[in-house]
């Protein structure tokens, strides 16, 4: 979403929008994000695993070191379907490892956790939680756009199939 300069995912325009007050870079402030998130988790009673802390490790250390490296795309359908894209690779990864019971990373235990509390859709939680997240980024002065919006309407959904699909596959083969 970053090399498409129409919008960051919520996340992001969060982190951005707090490095606009603190001299941090944007993957510092993604791991500091990711910290408080998980004590969002306590009344939750979430637990965390190995996939969680690698999670928050792994994410904040990918975003400062590969920002340099991004392409910039001039298309604007390149730039939709690079949106698209990563909407669909990050619902299926997060899956993945949700799936795994190594522990899920910080947002995506928030996710389940009030998921568990609420009984609410899955998809509806989690892009209520990329909204609020854009929202305090958007306050901060994080970047915003329409690849913002997409990533925060279309990662719940993307989450949701996806955990169906993979739950569908492995049970199949047993």
């Amino acid at each position: 979403l970053i090399g498409t300069g129409i919008g960051v995912s919520p996340w992001t325009v969060l982190a951005e929008g707090l490095t606009n007050y603190v001299n941090w870079t944007v993957g510092f402030a993604t791991f500091i994000i990711s910290l408080i998130v998980l004590l969002c988790w306590i009344p939750l009673k979430q637990t965390p695993g190995i996939g969680t802390v690698l999670n928050a490790l792994i994410v904040a250390i990918v975003i400062d070191f590969s920002l340099p490296f991004i392409p910039e795309i001039n298309n604007f359908f390149g730039k939709l379907l690079f949106i698209f894209f990563g909407v669909i690779i990050t619902g299926i990864g997060g899956s993945v490892y949700l799936i795994s019971n190594l522990g899920p990373g910080p947002r995506d235990g928030l996710m389940t956790g009030i998921q568990k509390k609420t009984d609410l859709p899955l998809a509806w939680i989690r892009s209520l939680i990329e909204i609020t997240a854009v929202i305090f980024g958007w306050l901060l002065g994080g970047t915003f756009g329409i690849g913002t919006i997409l990533f925060a309407l279309g990662i719940g959904p993307s989450y949701s199939l996806s955990i169906y699909t993979l739950n569908k596959v492995l049970n199949s083969e047993n």
